[in-house]
């Protein structure tokens, strides 16, 4: 979640902060939990040389070029990440797809994921439909999501919820992270 999708005006505005203010009151109650939080962040090499077909396609993807004007690319001040948080930068949709993420969780023995995001129809939806395949259990945060066009959106809550996630409402998420006991790093 980056300015790219939260300033008026850009190419990828959303047209709604709503998703941002849910998608940071889950990071927060996560942090309380003692729940790691990964925070992905889209980057690529100048001129899009490491984005393949996808960055071709979607003309604004260049905001996220590596030194690229304006800071679309950076974090929004809801979900920056933390000390102790996990950074992973990716180049496609997926989370998963060309990052450490599945071997990170594996060897932390993390079963579950509770995603928050943009855009539901691309970014979100990649990565749930990985992590179920990967054998993760994933669950998608209904209000921390959102799309420029309520139409894919909804379509996508629909689909994920048929066939590849969970999808809680935010009040949930939050009750359930509450009855999480506090553990280290180490799983203690």
């Amino acid at each position: 979640m980056v300015r790219a999708y939260f300033e008026p005006g850009a190419e990828l505005y959303l047209g709604s902060r709503d998703c941002l203010a849910s998608a940071g009151r889950v990071v927060a109650g996560a942090r309380a939990a003692g729940v790691p939080v990964v925070v992905t962040r889209v980057e690529y090499a100048p001129g899009g040389a490491d984005g393949g077909l996808f960055y071709r396609k979607v003309g604004a993807l260049r905001h996220f070029d590596r030194g690229a004007p304006g800071g679309l690319g950076d974090f929004m001040p809801e979900i920056a990440p933390a000390d102790g948080d996990l950074v992973l930068t990716k180049q496609y949709a997926s989370a998963f797809f060309g990052t450490s993420l599945a071997a990170t969780l594996a060897a932390r023995r993390i079963d579950t994921l509770v995603i928050c995001g943009v855009s539901t129809s691309g970014c979100v939806r990649a990565t749930a439909v990985d992590a179920v395949s990967s054998g993760f259990v994933p669950i998608v945060v209904r209000e921390a999501v959102g799309d420029r066009d309520p139409r894919p959106h909804e379509a996508s809550l629909f689909d994920l919820e048929a066939k590849y996630a969970e999808v809680w409402d935010e009040a949930r998420v939050l009750a359930v992270l509450q009855q999480v006991p506090i553990t280290d790093a180490n799983g203690r």
